[in-house]
């Protein structure tokens, strides 16, 4: 027998997904223990877990998958064939309605950009070496690294008036950090730093020495202490993380964020339910809004989904923080207490339940 562990790994499902085919019907396991609830799945129901994978990551909805693996396992070879086909027609219309779409949205991109001034970026500022490697510390693992998405593979520096704000995403997830500044005081400037060129800005920031950050157009220098670090921005528009940070206020819930990681490092797969009550819990297998941890504060509670390997980079910043939960499809905001200029945002994830 398999436990859930195993077959997740070996069929390439993962652990949450197998608890929803379970639950819909699609897939359950050979046998639950009683005791724990514990799922252990048959040898050969492997091949048949495969399968799934495959199907789910070809986006065939759950009903078709249904008569596949039905005609599949009862030997009705003739009818996979038109399903797999009929989902595959259905693909082909929808890849042609999203480049029609994807080319007017191009279309207006590049009349936009036709039409917008262009001008040259200068900035000469002071920045307290500590505060500017405390910044990049608690946005650096939020950059992106996707090599079709190059300008997500930096982190922005935008310096106005006495702020510089430092900012990283790769879509998921997005932190900001702030920091002081002196010297500079004048409009805003931006430009996005390769996250190499970053890493090695960040090893020459040790001790209290104030740093001079100088950017002229496309290129950037950081100079402290003798040393210096130059190079060259990525040259293209980071997004504009000020609209994405537009949300309303949510309820802010403190985190213990030892108990927190302890949860985190024990799931499996790319998805996890948290429970949010008063406090922050990692939902067991068997958990339902309103049971298991976290509840007894008689609220019924909320599950949101999330990437517990993201979770724990965002938590790898401090002891002390808290979460602001915003709604159910909104970004969670992972705060410190006693500043509004440090955060980051973590996507949730759609829950199999």
């Amino acid at each position: 027998m398999h436990s859930i562990g195993e077959m997740g790994r070996d069929s390439g499902l993962g652990v949450s997904a197998l608890r929803f085919y379970d639950r819909a019907g699609v897939l359950p396991p050979a046998r639950v223990d009683p005791a724990t609830g514990y799922r252990w799945y048959a040898p050969e129901q492997l091949d048949e877990a495969r399968l799934l994978a495959r199907l789910r990551q070809a986006g065939m909805p759950l009903a078709d998958v249904r008569l596949v693996l039905a005609a599949w396992s009862g030997g009705d070879t003739g009818l996979v064939p038109l399903l797999l086909d009929g989902h595959l027609r259905r693909l082909e219309r929808e890849l042609a309605d999203a480049r029609g779409a994807l080319s007017a949205v191009r279309a207006r991109l590049g009349h936009k950009e036709s039409t917008m001034p262009t001008t040259a970026l200068t900035a000469r500022l002071t920045v307290p070496a500590a505060e500017l490697a405390a910044a990049l510390d608690s946005v650096r693992f939020a950059a992106g690294t996707d090599p079709e998405l190059p300008v997500l593979g930096g982190i922005l520096f935008d310096a106005e008036g006495t702020d510089l704000h430092v900012v990283a995403t790769d879509r998921y997830r997005m932190a900001v950090a702030r920091t002081s500044t002196t010297g500079h005081g004048g409009e805003r400037v931006r430009l996005t730093v390769p996250t190499p060129l970053v890493d090695a800005m960040r090893a020459l920031l040790a001790g209290d020495s104030p740093a001079l950050l100088t950017v002229d157009g496309d290129g950037i220098e950081l100079e402290t202490q003798g040393r210096r670090v130059a190079g060259q921005g990525l040259g293209e528009e980071f997004p504009d993380y000020r609209r994405l940070t537009r949300l309303p206020e949510g309820r802010r819930i403190p985190l213990d964020v030892p108990a927190l990681r302890q949860g985190l490092a024990g799931q499996e797969g790319e998805r996890c339910a948290l429970v949010l009550t008063d406090t922050v819990t990692v939902a067991d297998e068997a958990h339902e809004p309103g049971s298991g941890p976290g509840s007894g504060s008689g609220s019924a509670g909320e599950l949101v989904g999330v990437n517990p390997a993201f979770l724990l980079d965002a938590l790898a910043v401090g002891d002390d923080m808290t979460l602001e939960y915003v709604g159910p499809r909104a970004p969670l905001v992972l705060r410190r207490p006693g500043t509004e200029d440090a955060f980051s945002l973590l996507m949730p994830c759609t829950l199999d339940a």
